[in-house]
């Protein structure tokens, strides 16, 4: 009988493996930062669908207009974020993905960005301090995170893990820290902890920034540019994604749906070539 019951064990536990068993062909992107990365409200009727089913979305938070549950998987219809959020280049990076990767690979996003913070709210040893200081709609904001969103998307990415593999972290922030000359050390703070907390290594993990509304467009953060760009100086694994020509919104710090198009698309082929296919 005790023979009979460890065999039974042992098959139970395989296939418990097997229910879980990661997916080599379901590539996984982290998405971190503010507005931009969020998505700024305002979704056109057009870019609503259809979304190919390879890609997916880990909702971050509970989507009870969309029928959406924290930790599932979902078809990539936006918004991608958070119920109240709009496009973002997590949408057209994912959609330009899928159309150039084969047909036997998946693509899966998980989006936790918050309209408005600092690089400071992802860093767990300066968000207290920063929060403490931080107006009400921050807070507000952040609460859909439990004010710890870079805790979130650490438990969000342990959950994906099961399913498929994580391929790269897709980064847009810097119009709260414009001027910050510290900016970069900042950003590699938040993304070696990633790495350490989900156990990854920074060679099969790149790290894809976008830059932010630019001068062309009039942009209010430009000057923010010239230091996102020196970010591989500090990150040798970071590749900058240009705004340069995607057009923004009047008010000069968020991208029009045309430009967060644009620059999703950037940020697949920025990607693309650093896929091990």
């Amino acid at each position: 009988m005790k023979y009979l019951l460890s065999i039974f064990s042992l098959l139970t536990c395989a296939t418990i493996a097997e229910m879980h068993a990661q997916d080599e062909d379901f590539y996984i992107f982290l998405c971190f930062g503010q507005s931009n990365m969020e998505g700024f409200p305002g979704i056109p009727e057009s870019e609503k669908g259809p979304v190919d089913p390879r890609f997916q979305v880990l909702a971050a938070v509970d989507f009870p207009e969309l029928g959406r549950a924290k930790g599932s998987w979902y078809t990539a219809t936006p918004p991608l974020s958070r119920p109240s959020a709009g496009l973002s280049p997590a949408d057209y990076f994912g959609r330009a993905l899928v159309e150039a990767l084969p047909e036997n690979k998946k693509v899966g996003v998980i989006n936790v960005a918050v309209g408005g913070t600092k690089i400071e709210l992802f860093d767990e040893a300066a968000r207290a301090a920063y929060l403490a200081d931080a107006p009400d709609w921050l807070h507000n904001i952040s609460s859909a995170y439990d004010k710890d969103p870079y805790a979130r998307l650490v438990e969000m990415g342990k959950l994906a893990q099961r399913d498929g593999v994580i391929k790269g972290i897709l980064m847009h922030q810097g119009e709260s820290n414009t001027g910050d000359k510290e900016w970069p050390h900042k950003v590699k703070t938040v993304y070696l902890n990633l790495l350490n907390d989900l156990g990854l290594k920074p060679e099969d993990v790149p790290l894809i920034a976008g830059e932010v509304v630019a001068a062309d467009q009039y942009g209010k953060c430009a000057s923010m540019n010239e230091i996102i760009r020196t970010l591989p100086e500090t990150i040798p694994t970071a590749h900058i994604v240009s705004s340069a020509g995607c057009p923004d919104t009047v008010d000069d710090l968020h991208f029009s749906p045309e430009g967060y198009k644009m620059l999703g698309t950037r940020y697949a082929d920025t990607i693309l070539p650093l896929l091990v296919q």
